[in-house]
């Protein structure tokens, strides 16, 4: 990435970008009072929301649902409809956003290909569970969560997590209801956050869709073999789960044009597990956790993809040849062909293109720092540094290349380091968040770990002896 790639991605904001926000924002609100006092501010935004998809193939079903909510009518049908609005019209904002970088950085991206509707089957009782407590929880209003409300999502959260299919929706509510559960009383908030509560649940209503279950097991329409070479990590987590999502290269042994992809593995979790713990929970892994730890390519053999997507699996993966990732970037990203996201995931907020910088100065204190460029700056966001991996605030500031993430945040473009070079010493180190996969490589945080226990391995212990029992 060049000093006049960040000029252009940081000149301007798309078109209608702050209206489209503040119509978002107007509907939030009215999620925050609940959809049963609808007053005349919040009949407003929702009417609103109903114009902005006035042209779409939403119109009518968007348009009639607004009715029957201000109307005083909270039926699945009708808030469905208001959550497929609010995510079409951030929707548009992802796409808006994504084409003024795509502009910038000259990238190439393949359209998402829709896939037939699926045909609809036996009603799932977990997704009508879910349906059914997300309708309740808009209908209250964030400021009407109670304690009872919260509990409802205990049995609608085990009910998911019985289905393999439904595992990503299983995650969300948990997460929701965990977050909710901490704040009540909501209503004694002094601020609630709206925007954040307001996404997941729309997220929610909409991976509780019966067409979304068959949507998943229809997703993947291509299988490819080829060579993977992984860039960064970026780790995602959470209390009670964890996710790794790499994002690599991909050569197909087709010969086929180099192919921006990622692929994820994730574990469910205790808060205690932290750390390079969070390494520990991958057991059956082995493959990429060596390529992240070794910097090494992956052979893969007929694994699926869809768009960008593609699942591990590690029977059908073997290791490489070691593989430098600035160098691979530096050669293989500004050619790489990206792929447009799945609509479900059509969020500002979803936005994670990799760059790649170098020859940068680093300005700022730990918390706020920017990079320069070739006379323009970019903002660099720390706070999703992660605990697993060796990659500091610190080395970030040291540091003159920088493998990351661009993101959108806040009205901004933010850069998220997950791999830098950096002077140490006097001498140039690369340091990786995926180095810790295969184990500590620091003797003093090593050291440290060995004297606050392995609690992965005293967790299962407990686990198996109440099993024995």
């Amino acid at each position: 990435m060049h000093g006049t790639q960040i000029a252009a991605l940081t000149a301007g904001h798309p078109a209608g970008l702050t209206d489209a926000f503040h119509l978002v924002a107007g509907v939030d609100a009215a999620l925050t009072r609940g959809l049963a006092r609808v007053g005349d501010e919040d009949a407003a935004a929702l009417a609103g929301l109903a114009g902005a998809v006035a042209t779409t193939p939403l119109a009518n079903l968007v348009a009639e649902a607004v009715d029957k909510i201000i109307a005083g009518s909270g039926a699945q049908e009708y808030v469905a409809a208001l959550a497929g609005a609010r995510s079409a019209v951030l929707g548009a904002v992802h796409d808006a956003l994504l084409g003024q970088l795509d502009v910038a950085l000259g990238r190439s991206r393949t359209p998402w290909v829709p896939i037939p509707a699926a045909v609809p089957g036996e009603v799932s009782p977990a997704l009508a569970a879910a349906r059914a407590w997300l309708s309740e929880v808009a209908v209250a209003g964030w400021r009407g969560v109670d304690h009872e409300l919260v509990a409802g999502a205990g049995s609608v959260v085990e009910a998911a997590l019985a289905v393999p299919e439904l595992r990503r929706l299983a995650v969300l509510l948990d997460g929701l209801a965990a977050e909710l559960r901490a704040c009540v009383p909501v209503a004694m908030m002094s601020q609630v956050p709206q925007r954040r509560w307001a996404d997941l649940w729309s997220r929610g209503v909409l991976l509780a869709q019966d067409t979304a279950a068959g949507d998943a097991a229809l997703s993947v329409t291509e299988r490819v073999s080829g060579r993977l070479l992984p860039l960064a990590v970026d780790v995602h987590e959470h209390d009670t789960a964890v996710q790794f999502q790499v994002h690599a290269l991909l050569e197909p042994a087709d010969g086929g044009s180099t192919r921006l992809v990622r692929t994820a593995v994730g574990a469910a979790k205790v808060d205690s597990i932290v750390g390079p713990a969070l390494w520990r929970l991958l057991p059956a892994q082995p493959v990429l956790l060596a390529a992240l730890a070794q910097r090494r390519g992956v052979l893969v053999a007929d694994v699926p993809i869809r768009g960008a997507d593609m699942p591990w699996r590690d029977d059908r993966a073997r290791l490489d040849e070691p593989v430098d990732p600035f160098a691979a970037a530096r050669v293989l990203l500004p050619d790489a062909l990206a792929a447009a996201p799945h609509p479900v995931d059509r969020h500002p907020a979803g936005i994670a293109e990799p760059v790649l910088l170098e020859g940068y100065a680093v300005s700022g204190q730990e918390g706020r720092l920017t990079v320069e460029l070739d006379g323009h700056r970019l903002a660099v966001t720390v706070d999703r540094l992660p605990s697993c991996g060796p990659l500091t605030p610190e080395l970030v500031a040291a540091s003159s290349a920088c493998l990351g993430l661009l993101r959108w945040d806040a009205g901004r473009w933010l850069l998220q380091p997950m791999a830098v070079q950096a002077t140490v010493k006097r001498k140039i180190v690369a340091v990786h968040t995926g180095d810790w996969a295969c184990g500590v490589t620091d003797a003093k945080v090593a050291k440290a770990e060995a004297k606050a226990g392995d609690a992965v391995t005293v967790l299962r212990e407990r686990a198996g002896r109440l099993l024995r029992r």
